[in-house]
This record gives structure tokens, C-alpha cells and sequence, in this order.
């Protein structure tokens, strides 16, 4: 069985956290020929090439379970030294998470600010869809994961925290000039002729909507036909949708006040989109990952919809 000193994991870990060996000196406050010779002197340890010199510098298939290794022990190195009373230097742990853009924006961050301030922790968010957000839990980069996959990544636990409720909406000019008709004459052959606002390529709920609308059989092979606007952030995607450019799926919350008062008309207040969201974490023991998971399952509660 290998040996991999902790030494030679963290500089590991900062190489890739930080992109380049000369960042990842200045970091830990060696020479980056130091931090080469620890390198080699891991991937000799583990047989295998782990590490790309690339500019960012990544990870290979071998290094992403070494990644993984080095992230939880500096993990249970932090969590010991709580615990020995050993945090006075202002040492802080790093804590990497990815969410989703909708939760991040509506109820993840409230979360976060609920963290103990002693606990002495940093957050490094990563923004992925729901639907890809385990990848990063696979290859290391991340301890725990707001997602849409309810199967656990190996070696985590998941549970689940309830439903994003989405309506489906657009501005009332926009629905005066593609559904003139509106509501009797929508239908899935008008939503998806309309030009409609995507998050980014990944996004797939305004025509897995489309797709969804009740009465017809969706056709084999069907194809999208609107125009698209990609627009990847969650409060700009709500704001082209005001600004009519297209109709999209917003989260209830955010779009809920808008349709109260006129500024959005709900294309079809009977078919709300629910997305389930999982939290996925590390099953290593950690009193930091227990705190940040209990304050997730309690702020979630507050926003999402029980599933």
C-alpha cells in the first residue's frame, strides 16, 4: 500500500485549486521547484502520471482519486485541530461546494451565512447545472453537492431536501404578440415556436415543459423551433423574461411577487415544474460537514417544497 505524506497532498491539492506550480509556491511559501520535486515524488509513490502541466493545471483520471484523498485529509487535519484546540493561527479550511445557479440565488447563501463564524471556514462555490453537478463530487473537486441525481456518488451520502417549484412565465407584451389567442389557443406546437431564454446550453426544463404539455403525445425525435436566448445568471434569465425577449421557467419564489402584481402572466398556473434536489456530501466524519449539512437540510426547508 502506498504512502502519500500529507505534505505532498496539500501541494498536490493547491497546484490544482491554484492553476499553475508558481501560484501553488507562492501559496505554501516554497519554490516552485520545491513543489515539483513533491509532485514527482507522489506520482512515484502512486505509479501513475497525475497531473496534466497544462495551463490551468488538471488533474488526470488517477489524480482525481488522489485529489479526492488529499481534500479529506486536509479536511480531518482541520477538524482534529478544532478539536485539539489547535485553530488559534487563523488557519482557515477551504470548503468546496457546487450548486446550482436558481438555489445559490434563492436560498443556499442564507444557508452559508448561518455557518458558525468559529468554525473558521471559507467557502469555494462552484456553479454547475443540477442535472452535472456529481461530476465534480467523482473527481474530488468538490466535498458536497446541491443536485438532482438522487443515487449517491461513491463514498458520499445523499439525502434528499424537497422540490424547486418553477412556473412557467412571460412578460404580457410578449404573450400579446406569440399567443394572441392566450390561454385557450397555447399549446405545445406556440410554446415552441416562441422564442424562449435558456440558462446556458445545459438547460433543458423549457423544452422538457414543452414536452410535458398535457393532452398531446409528444412526437419521436421532435426538435426545438423557437429562437434562443442564453442568458447564465439566475437574476439576468428573470430579467429578459421581464424585458420580453422570451418566456422561460422561473423559480416560484423569484417570480411569484411578479405575477401578483401584472409584471409576468403565468402561462399555465396548473402546470407548475418541480425539480428534486439532493444533497450529496462526503461520508468522511467531519464535524465542519455535518454543521453545513444540517444548515442546508434547515434553510432548505424554508424555501423548497416537500417532495
Amino acid at each position: 500500500m502506498p504512502q502519500f505524506p500529507s505534505e505532498q497532498l496539500l501541494t498536490f491539492a493547491t497546484v490544482l485549486s491554484e492553476g499553475t506550480l508558481d501560484a501553488a509556491a507562492r501559496l505554501l511559501h516554497i519554490t516552485p521547484s520545491a513543489v515539483s520535486q513533491r509532485l514527482k515524488a507522489l506520482e512515484q509513490s502512486a505509479g501513475r502520471v497525475l497531473l496534466h502541466r497544462s495551463n490551468p493545471a488538471q488533474a488526470t483520471e488517477a489524480g482525481e482519486v488522489v485529489l479526492r484523498l488529499a481534500r479529506q485529509v486536509a479536511q480531518l487535519e482541520a477538524d482534529a485541530g478544532r478539536e485539539l484546540g489547535l485553530g488559534s493561527d487563523g488557519a482557515q479550511l477551504a470548503v468546496p461546494i457546487v450548486v446550482n445557479a436558481d438555489s445559490l440565488a434563492v436560498w443556499f447563501l442564507p444557508a452559508l451565512a448561518r455557518i458558525p463564524r468559529e468554525l473558521n471556514i471559507t467557502f469555494d462555490l462552484h456553479r454547475d447545472d443540477e442535472q452535472h453537478s456529481t461530476s465534480l463530487l467523482r473527481s474530488g473537486t468538490v466535498m458536497a453537492a446541491v443536485t438532482a441525481t438522487p443515487e449517491p456518488v461513491q463514498g458520499c451520502r445523499v439525502e434528499s431536501l424537497g422540490v424547486m417549484r418553477y412556473r412557467a412565465v412571460a412578460a404580457p407584451d410578449f404573450v400579446g404578440r406569440w399567443f394572441p389567442d392566450f390561454p385557450e389557443g397555447l399549446d405545445r406546437a406556440a410554446l415552441n415556436a416562441a422564442p424562449t431564454v435558456d440558462f446556458d446550453r445545459k438547460d433543458t426544463y423549457q423544452w422538457a415543459f414543452v414536452q410535458s404539455w398535457p393532452g398531446e403525445t409528444a412526437e419521436p425525435g421532435a426538435e426545438r423551433r423557437g429562437p434562443r436566448h442564453y442568458v447564465p445568471a439566475s437574476h439576468d434569465f428573470g430579467d429578459a423574461i421581464r424585458l420580453g425577449l422570451g418566456w422561460g421557467l422561473i423559480p416560484e419564489v423569484q417570480c411569484g411577487p411578479d405575477i401578483a402584481d401584472g409584471r409576468l402572466i403565468e402561462l399555465a398556473p396548473e402546470r407548475p415544474f418541480d425539480v428534486p434536489l439532493y444533497w450529496q456530501r462526503w461520508k468522511t466524519a467531519s464535524r465542519v460537514l455535518d454543521i453545513l449539512s444540517e444548515t442546508v437540510r434547515e434553510v432548505s426547508g424554508q424555501y423548497l417544497a416537500r417532495s
